[in-house]
């Protein structure tokens, strides 16, 4: 049954507590755009990927949130995102660039929320 579907995108819905906060955040830092925007809930873009946010219900939504919620981005061109990202250094926790055992080079950066981006790319595709 399942064989003749195709999986064509998986999206995070994440909570937010400030929506306009964390809308600036992934645009100016991570250049995703907002497609869709209300204060209730908004979907941004980059690349064909896609996150959509949505208002907390509650305090307890973004207490059970902070700082246990992670995402991973996969990029290509990881040094040149570095050079825009790390100007944000003195607003946003950032862990600096990276390399790994698994071959993976990475950088996380913490988002107004308190998810945990993982941003990487494969070592042996840098350019």
């Amino acid at each position: 049954m399942t064989r003749n579907i195709a999986a064509k995108r998986i999206s995070p819905m994440l909570a937010t507590d400030n929506m306009d906060k964390t809308i600036l955040f992934f645009q100016s830092v991570l250049g995703f755009t907002p497609t869709m925007k209300s204060p209730g809930y908004s979907i941004l873009e980059r690349d064909g990927q896609t996150i959509h946010f949505q208002k907390a219900a509650s305090e307890e939504v973004m207490k059970s949130m902070r700082e246990h919620t992670e995402i991973y981005i996969e990029v290509s061109g990881i040094h040149a995102f570095w050079e825009h990202v790390k100007t944000f250094k003195n607003q946003y926790k950032i862990r600096d660039l990276f390399d790994l055992e698994y071959g993976m080079t990475e950088f996380h950066i913490a988002d107004p929320n308190g998810c945990l981006v993982f941003v990487g790319e494969p070592t042996s595709k840098q350019s």
